[in-house]
């Protein structure tokens, strides 16, 4: 099992998380597995999910020594938190702050990726513990937004989740993003043929743009 300070630096290394929010959980592992394979590390499987707990276990269970973190993301309160980390996620991930989401990952030693927008709650997430704070909604401001708010909260570990693509994400790294949540950019690539390797070469070519922003 990777050891909470592996998933950070996954997490930093590649620079991404992939948020996988689909219909089915046959769609979900599908996607999953092209796009490890395209070199994502870090997965979010939603509880939207249909059974995203069986998702998280069966992924897990594959990956378990090949450097991968599967995580789980809605995370909304301490009680799906446990079940989460019982399933095999090392990583929560929440739209909101919740104390007890965090207190269960800390306990633990998963990794918390709590959700905040405004200069208030982002103190407030990081004085609960999360260890990344997620910019969430992020469609509707832009990397300015994530660049004004670190002016005084350079210390912060934001992670801007949502939007984000291969053409934008250098912007989001200028901006001072340690990290970025990818969702339909790289998820829905196969959609409507259902060929996955269109998902793999989305990811690579996602991988890709972010490390030509970090260069």
């Amino acid at each position: 099992m990777l050891s909470k300070f592996d998933v950070l630096r996954t997490i930093h290394d590649t620079g991404a998380v992939l948020i996988i929010r689909l219909d089915s959980a046959d769609e979900a592992l599908h996607v999953a597995r092209a796009a490890i394979a395209g070199g994502f590390r870090a997965l979010e499987i939603t509880l939207s999910v249909p059974d995203a707990l069986g998702v998280i276990r069966t992924l897990s269970t594959e990956y378990a020594d090949q450097g991968v973190a599967i995580g789980a993301g809605t995370v909304l309160d301490a009680e799906a938190a446990f079940a989460c980390v019982q399933a095999g996620a090392r990583i929560l991930v929440s739209p909101n702050l919740d104390p007890g989401m965090i207190r269960t990952a800390a306990r633990y030693q998963a990794v918390s990726i709590s959700g905040a927008f405004t200069p208030t709650e982002i103190v407030d997430t990081l004085s609960a513990g999360a260890d990344i704070v997620k910019l969430f909604p992020t469609e509707i401001v832009g990397p300015e937004y994530l660049k004004t708010v670190r002016a005084p909260l350079a210390q912060a570990p934001i992670l801007p989740a949502g939007g984000a693509t291969p053409e934008n994400v250098g912007a989001w790294f200028a901006a001072g993003a340690v990290a970025v949540g990818v969702g339909s950019a790289v998820t829905k690539a196969a959609r409507p043929d259902g060929d996955y390797s269109k998902v793999t070469r989305a990811a690579e070519a996602f991988l890709a743009a972010i490390a030509a922003a970090r260069a």
